[in-house]
């Protein structure tokens, strides 16, 4: 990969616009960096506005993109915005003339109005995945995974997502050794197992604030005996109600279903052990009610998208409050 070109123009995200040079730039601790000439290419050839406020001075306008391998479009400080027509036609002829094209967090919202996403997978950050679907029909938003990509267009999820997808990139070009001095020469991970949904945060009702009420005492007593067998039945015998009456009332009170309800406090449970302990797998699993360790990884996969250990490497260090 000889060049890479990074599509600047007012609002796009400094975050963004600074990983692409963390990333494609020089690095001491990374042998042969930096990894490809990286052009900063604008509509024009004037200073370009962050949406911090900070300014950029590109160096090269978009016909420099004819002459790169990759190109990568930063995120929109604002989605809302639309991008210049120039800056869609040029990403247009780029991906005719087959060059891969890669866009940070809303940078989505770039690809997608220039046509590029219609009847492929993309997504952004989670945040805005309802928004990117509701303006472009054609694209299938998938809002749980850190990147995706065909070859040929890629998008990541917010934020970090962006040097994951870098150094995905990074690893389709130069090689994982490559990519894994970059890591390290970054302090981040080479990869990360899992998808957006460890990352979002799913408000679960604490319950009615009444704690003589019949929801309230179910949750409570459930919460400290998740290992228990519970069926709704059982909860709705704790609460002195048949079965319909209870599973209506709890949805009410809380805003989901009596199983989902305690499912989401089996995972949080788990979750917690998981980031705070050194018990095994199969401890946490009877632990907090899912019965085998194969149950719990079934679940931790299908929900959060990665496995309880990936997830334990992961967050033990941030879950540990200090000594």
């Amino acid at each position: 990969m000889n060049a890479v070109g990074l599509v600047v123009f007012d609002g796009v995200r400094a975050f963004d616009y600074a990983v692409v040079g963390e990333v494609w730039g020089p690095h001491r601790a990374v042998p042969g960096a930096p990894l490809a000439d990286l052009l900063v290419c604008a509509p024009e050839l004037r200073t370009v506005r962050l949406d911090t406020g900070l300014l950029c001075a590109p160096d090269h306008d978009l016909d420099a993109l004819a002459g790169c391998g990759l190109i990568l479009v930063p995120g929109l400080g604002d989605p809302a915005l639309r991008p210049p027509e120039r800056v869609l036609r040029a990403l247009r002829h780029a991906h005719g003339r087959g060059t891969p094209i890669a866009a940070l967090c809303a940078g989505a919202f770039v690809l997608a109005a220039a046509g590029l996403l219609d009847g492929r997978t993309a997504t952004t950050h989670w945040a805005l995945a309802d928004d990117l679907a509701r303006r472009h029909p054609l694209v299938t938003v998938d809002p749980k995974v850190l990147f995706t990509g065909d070859g040929r267009v890629w998008t990541s999820a917010g934020v970090a997502a962006g040097i994951d997808l870098c150094l995905h990139l990074v690893r389709r070009s130069h090689g994982d050794t490559t990519a894994s001095a970059l890591a390290r020469a970054m302090v981040t991970a080479p990869f990360r197992a899992g998808g957006q949904a460890q990352f979002i945060t799913t408000p679960i009702p604490p319950g009615p604030a009444d704690t003589r009420d019949p929801i309230a005492q179910v949750c409570r007593h459930v919460q400290g005996a998740l290992a228990d067998s519970w069926t709704v039945a059982g909860m709705a015998a704790i609460a002195a109600m048949t079965e319909r009456t209870f599973a209506r009332h709890f949805t009410a009170a809380m805003g989901t279903s009596p199983r989902h309800w305690l499912l989401q406090q089996r995972l949080r449970a788990a979750q917690h052990l998981l980031e705070n302990g050194d018990s095994p797998i199969e401890d946490i699993a009877h632990r907090c009610g899912f019965g085998t360790g194969v149950s719990l990884r079934q679940h931790f996969r299908r929900h959060l998208g990665t496995a309880p250990r990936d997830y334990r490497r992961t967050f033990r260090a941030i879950g540990r409050s200090p000594a």
